[in-house]
């Protein structure tokens, strides 16, 4: 019967463990992301009618989409952001949330390459705006930044003070 393998000190390798400092910095990734995340929710929450405008104005989807994904966007944000406050699920909702970002770069790069003039709507808003207010490399670049955060919590998803730890006590 084949067990464990047994280093040549008659003793089993122990357990790697993940350095402390990981897991703080694990948490305040995470927090930070929950944060960005309920904010866009929040901010697109209380006016559905302006979030479906906001994609709409990408012009991507087929106009039977953009309501659901309107409406339901914000949701989806909030429910992202309230599982990383809680530290459930964290590989997962990193997962999601890397899924999502990479979406939004996806959709501000295509704007700008076809040459539409609109405010991305990330935090509530968007829609057609003049050629001189768009921010496109900004918005990029920012989501770029929270995308990092994503990974970091792929790479890393254990961290202080989250349910999944008090679950694998």
């Amino acid at each position: 019967m084949a067990g464990p393998a047994v280093q040549s000190g008659g003793s089993a390798p122990a357990p790697r463990r993940v350095p402390v400092w990981s897991e703080w910095v694990g948490t305040a990734v995470r927090l930070g992301l929950a944060v960005v995340w309920g904010w866009a929710g929040l901010a697109k929450i209380a006016d559905p009618a302006e979030a479906a405008q906001a994609v709409r104005a990408y012009e991507i989807l087929p106009e039977g989409l953009v309501k659901p994904i309107g409406y339901g966007l914000p949701f989806l944000e909030l429910a992202l952001a309230l599982l990383l406050v809680v530290g459930l699920g964290v590989r997962l909702v990193a997962g999601v949330s890397a899924v999502l970002l990479l979406a939004f770069i996806a959709g501000i790069a295509s704007a700008w390459a076809r040459g539409i003039s609109i405010d991305c709507g990330c935090f509530g808003g968007g829609g057609h705006v003049d050629a001189s207010q768009t921010e496109y490399l900004q918005e990029i670049l920012r989501d770029t930044g929270f995308l990092l955060l994503a990974g970091f919590l792929l790479w890393r998803p254990r961290t202080r003070l989250s349910a999944d730890g008090w679950l694998a006590s």
